[in-house]
This record gives C-alpha cells, structure tokens and sequence, in this order.
C-alpha cells in the first residue's frame, strides 16, 4: 500500500506532511477465538492467508538485521498475508533463547519482544511455536542432552515426551515465554492479541510409539498446563496429519508410514482448539511424479478436513506446505501450479462450509538471507509471480470472509 503524502489544512494552507508509510499499522483488536469449527474475530468468521518465517526471532538478535523482519512483514501484509507462524524457542546452541534449563539471554527475549511488536505494527497474527520436534534451534534432542548432563538416566529423545525431569524443562519454557512482558509494547505476551495461538511443538514425532498413545498423554499434559497459564490464546499441538491407531481405516491416507501422532485422537483432546496438517509430497512420495504428489495433497486435505469437521469438531489449519527448488523437475512455473493447486483447493474447501480457515506457505525470506535458504524460499520482492499467486489467495479469502460474515 503506497501512500506518499498526508494533506493537512492549517489556516487555510493546503500542508503536505511526509507520512512514513505501512500497510496495516493498528495493532490488533480482538483475540481469535473458535467457535464450532471456525475461527471468530470480533464475533465474526475470521479467514486467512499465511506464511512461516521461522527465523525472525533469531535474525532479530543482531540490531542491524531487525529491518529484515520489518521488510517481510510489510511485504507479507502488502500480499495481504495477515497470520504468520514462527519460532518461539532457541535452546542451546547459537543466539539461544534458553541457554540452559531455566536460564534465559534477555537479549535474544528482546529480539522476540521486537518480532511480536512489529508483528502488532503491521496487523499480523502470530502462531508461535514452543519447542522443535528436531535438533534445529535445539528442540527435543537438545532437552534430553540437558537430562543427561544433569545425571538423569535417559534412553533416546523420546523421553522427551515422558520423562518428569525434562517435562519440567519444557514446563519452565512455557511459563516464561507465555507471562514474558514485552519490553517494548509493555503488554504481556499471554494478553496480547497479536499472538493467535500457541502451538506445543513443531512437527513432535515418536518413534518408540507409532499409536500415538504416548505422545497423547504429553499433548494432554501440556495442553492443561498451557491452558492454566493462558486461557485467552488458542492453542494447537503443531503436528503435521499423520494418522494413528484410534481409526486404522484412515491410515489409507498416510504417505505409507506412522511417525508416533494420531491425528484424530491427539486433536480430540479437550484442551486442543484447532487442528493442524503440513504437507511435503516431494519428500514423502520423492519417487512419484508431479501429478501423484498434487493428488495426494488435495487427498490428504479432504481427508483431515472431513475428520475436523465431523469427528473432531475443530477447526484446521493447513500450516505447512511448499514446493522445494532442489525438486529434479522444479520450475517456476511448476511450483505456481502446485501453490494455485492447493490453494483453490483451501478456498473451495472454505467456501463449501468446511472448517479451514487458511494455509500458510513455507516459507517467506527477506533479501539477503541467502543462508536460510532450505529450497522453500520465498522473497516476495523478487519473485512477482509468485507474489501475484499468494495476493491473488489473499483477496480470495478475504471476500470469502466477508461473505460469511
């Protein structure tokens, strides 16, 4: 949204004031909330298009770089992209958050001070996550090597999901990123309605259970411990669909495996608001071409929105998908395609009283990162086509929206 000047009268003079200029500048009114299977803003149905960018707030560390993760959220906002999803843990390692169990680097919780406030400046809403599922940023691994340091006896990472002395690790980083005052907006992280919703963890996985059992009593565990802290933001476990034992008819759906989550017990349970897929054809079906990958998305979407509809009774929201440049086959042109696929697939899918809400693509980069580049990347400055693909969804949704409202 470009706008260049202010015109203003003073005693009958016609004044031109510079206007530094944003697209969307009011800070968020209202929490999301969910009501049936949709999502509620303000009391009416709230529809989205959105996009992970994971990085900002370790990108936000370094001062100098904090314009990166101001660029993409103007630019995010000028795409109509209005719900971003990102990291809100860093255990260990560089630019850690928690440097160790319990012990927090002020400086990195400021630069996630900074990512929700511009986030607030531009009218984004946040999905953050709380933990990692793998060793990137720490995560699970990173919580178990902490027990073991400490003396804990411990098997593998997934006593992660069981283990009392780790699960008061993870409990420790939930209540201090959740009553985390902001020191910039001044408004506590678990008051603000610029964050939509909380997500456990991203992508948790289990290898020692495929059922889903064991990772379900943590999700039920945590989600009551989140829900005791915050009970103004939603929440969602953050995993990615695959089916477990609950209904062994619908693992029919599954890309040929189990990975410790049931989709549809996990979500059931009465803590959890809104239910999550991701969706990585080329690395789960790698050996079958475009067309087979594309059907299996649009299956695996049918499929988990039917179960949120009529079992779960919750919404969804399709938090993970992209098309990789390291593809064999890859080119503009067939990720375009891919992207148009999936998302006439959320608006139809919306607009025929499902319980969508919207998609966010991963994942979105500001100029000059080329270090966080993983194939997904999206530089929406420097790629119009794809710009013109994610805005061209936007408005979509966001008529969608008003019709229903």
């Amino acid at each position: 949204m470009a706008c260049l000047r202010k015109l203003s009268c003073i005693l009958g003079l016609i004044v031109l004031v510079p206007l530094v200029c944003e697209a969307r500048v009011l800070a968020p009114s209202g929490f999301v909330q969910v009501r049936g299977t949709q999502f509620i803003l303000n009391g009416s149905p709230f529809l989205f298009n959105g996009f992970n960018s994971y990085w900002m707030m370790n990108v936000a560390t370094e001062p100098s770089d904090r314009i990166k993760v101001s660029n993409v959220f103007r630019e995010a906002t000028a795409a109509g992209l209005s719900v971003c999803r990102t990291w809100a843990f860093s255990d260990g390692g560089d630019r850690a958050l928690q440097t160790s169990p319990g012990v927090y680097d002020e400086h990195v919780f400021q630069a996630l001070d900074f990512m929700i406030s511009e986030a607030r400046r531009y009218g984004v809403r946040l999905i953050l996550s709380l933990s990692n599922n793998y060793h990137d940023f720490g995560g699970r691994p990173q919580y178990v090597q902490w027990a073991r340091n400490a003396g804990v006896a411990i098997n593998s990472d997934d006593d992660f999901y069981t283990n009392a002395v780790v699960k008061g690790y993870y409990k420790n980083h939930v209540q201090r990123v959740l009553t985390r005052v902001n020191t910039i907006t001044g408004v506590s992280y678990r008051d603000d309605p610029t964050i939509m919703g909380w997500e456990l963890m991203n992508e948790p996985r289990c290898q020692v259970d495929y059922s889903g059992n064991t990772l379900n009593d943590w999700a039920q565990e945590m989600a009551s411990y989140v829900k005791s802290i915050d009970n103004k933001h939603l929440l969602a476990i953050g995993m990615e669909g695959f089916y477990g034992d609950s209904m062994p008819d619908r693992k029919q759906y599954n890309p040929g495996y189990q990975v410790g989550t049931d989709y549809i017990k996990n979500n059931l349970i009465r803590e959890i608001d809104f239910a999550t897929i991701h969706a990585y054809p080329d690395i789960w079906l790698s050996g079958q071409d475009e067309d087979a990958q594309t059907a299996f998305v649009q299956r695996w979407m049918e499929s988990h929105l039917a179960d949120a509809k009529a079992i779960i009774r919750k919404p969804l929201v399709f938090t993970e998908f992209g098309k990789s440049k390291k593809d064999a086959n890859y080119s503009i042109s067939t990720r375009g395609a891919y992207m148009n696929a999936v998302y006439l697939d959320i608006y139809n899918l919306a607009r025929n009283g499902g319980a969508i809400g919207g998609g966010l693509v991963w994942q979105i980069l500001a100029e000059g990162m080329e270090s966080y580049d993983d194939g997904y990347e999206i530089v929406l400055s420097e790629e119009p086509s794809t710009n013109a693909i994610i805005s061209q969804q936007s408005t979509k949704m966001t008529s969608l929206e008003r019709s229903l409202g």
